[in-house]
């Protein structure tokens, strides 16, 4: 069953600092896959900016290289890569100057949607944010994207947001987080609120406790010096977790629009509780004794021998109010762990009474809802083992698969660039942060980080490849529960 379609009126979208990484592996290939899709209207134009100078033919070589690399099903489709380039242009600019913005406000289309992704540092956000105003590039129709990290604690968060105030509206500023786009996370709103099967269930009376999973396979990589100051409590929980901890949270929304969804979300924030340190696990990986070959530490990796810095957190959050008021939210997130998987697990309550003995054993249903990799939705439910020897119980999944629904002659589901990046496009902020849900998430963050910096705690060390600290496997057995595994 392929995906319909909605069309978007034609747009200028310029990326800032489209030679970059993000640029080349995510940004661009994304905006490919949607010209593919036909989504991208005649007239429609992308435009890359950065310092380096380089003529449009070069930025075009660039742009296929990527395309290639990052997508190369669609690359291969007949003409695609060529209509694509046609869409493409190019200016060197100098985001702490004058140099190639009079350039740039040229090649942009009056009366219609601008749109500019800066997928830059954040200490160029307001230098760019200035320039556009200042050179006139800023329309009725004028966006600008910005990527995490929104900033570092509470005090700088604050600090950008009055930055970007200053020249835009908050309905101007889109703060992308690429976790919303993902076709599950959208998928969890329709379950919860498009099904009277779940939202009757939502809530303490049903549900015993919220597994929230995000376990990466690699290391730090190239993020090394970036990561070994933020740590996973500020790179990974502060934003990922928070929203997806929001969403599986909150409150049915008045209407499906931008600022009822995101003011339901601002409420669980402010209603989470303070964690204490006997709630919290940190963890930094390290190389396993038994591979000498194997990939290096933590340490070794960052090039810090004294790191402190978290590359594991597991906490155990409450929220306060009538829903979940005794419901424990158990958060975890690491790099280096034994699978790359991200899934929510909401774990119902046992029945209040077995009918079929102590031998039966205890069942209890479980909705795992899957971000990465193979997307979808189980739902874990108790039946009759087959057979004869009387009334044994064996929990079944009942799975939908997103690449097994859309059939084999169905497009895979848009990715989580591509949809965002649609919706800055339409001007629907429904899947982005507000400024004030930035603030109020490091509001809650920097007290924990602070106390375990006052403290002088040393993050527990694990093995490369497996599923973290030892005290993580505590952190649920003195609840006398258990982490689902992390799927391979």
């Amino acid at each position: 069953m392929a995906s319909r379609v909605i069309p978007v009126e034609p747009f200028d979208l310029v990326v800032m600092g489209a030679t970059g990484d993000l640029g080349r592996r995510k940004i661009l290939p994304a905006l490919f896959r949607r010209f593919c899709a036909g989504q991208m209207p005649a007239g429609a134009r992308v435009i890359g900016a950065a310092r380096r100078e380089m003529s449009r033919a070069a930025f075009c070589d660039l742009v296929a290289e990527a395309v290639r690399e990052f997508s190369p099903n669609q690359a291969g489709e007949p003409g695609m890569l060529e209509g694509f380039l046609g869409c493409v242009d190019y200016q060197a600019i100098d985001a702490r100057g004058p140099d190639g913005w009079e350039a740039l406000a040229a090649k942009l289309s009056p009366g219609r949607v601008r749109a500019f992704y800066f997928s830059v540092g954040p200490s160029l956000f307001g230098e760019l944010a200035r320039r556009i105003r200042e050179f006139g590039l800023v329309s009725e129709l004028t966006r600008i994207v910005v990527e995490k990290p929104f900033g570092h604690d509470l005090e700088s968060a604050r600090a950008l947001n009055r930055t970007l105030a200053a020249q835009f509206d908050e309905s101007e500023i889109y703060r992308i987080d690429h976790y919303l786009g993902k076709e599950t996370v959208q998928n969890l709103m329709a379950v919860r609120f498009g099904n009277m099967l779940f939202e009757p269930l939502w809530n303490s009376q049903y549900v015993d406790h919220i597994q929230i999973t995000v376990a990466e396979s690699v290391g730090v990589g190239g993020r090394g010096e970036y990561y070994d100051r933020a740590g996973a409590m500020r790179d990974m929980v502060q934003n990922h977790l928070m929203q997806l901890l929001c969403l599986i949270a909150m409150e049915p929304p008045a209407k499906f629009e931008p600022d009822a969804v995101r003011d339901e979300k601002l409420k669980v924030i402010r209603a989470l509780d303070v964690v204490p340190p006997y709630h919290i696990v940190r963890g930094q990986y390290a190389a396993d004794p038994q591979l000498p070959e194997g990939p290096a530490s933590y340490r070794e990796e960052v090039g810090n021998p004294r790191s402190t810095t978290e590359s594991y957190i597991a906490l155990k959050a409450h929220i306060s109010n009538w829903r979940w008021a005794g419901t424990p939210f158990y958060l975890r997130t690491g790099k280096r762990l034994v699978a790359r998987s991200s899934v929510i697990n909401v774990m119902f309550k046992d029945a209040p009474h077995s009918i079929f003995g102590a031998d039966a054993g205890r069942h209890a249903n479980v909705l795992s809802i899957r971000l990465q990799p193979n997307e979808g939705i189980t739902l874990h439910v108790t039946i009759k083992e087959p057979g004869p020897g009387g009334m044994r119980l064996v929990d079944v999944p009942l799975d939908m698969s997103f690449a097994e629904a859309l059939g084999p002659g169905g497009r895979d589901p848009a990715d989580a660039y591509e949809r965002l990046i649609m919706d800055v496009i339409r001007g629907n902020q429904t899947l982005f942060m507000r400024g004030d849900e930035v603030e109020e998430a490091w509001a809650w963050t920097d007290p924990i980080i602070a106390g375990w910096q006052s403290r002088g705690d040393v993050p527990k060390p694990y093995v490369i490849g497996s599923t973290g600290p030892n005290d993580a496997d505590q952190l649920m057995k003195r609840d006398d529960r258990r982490w689902r595994g992390i799927n391979p």
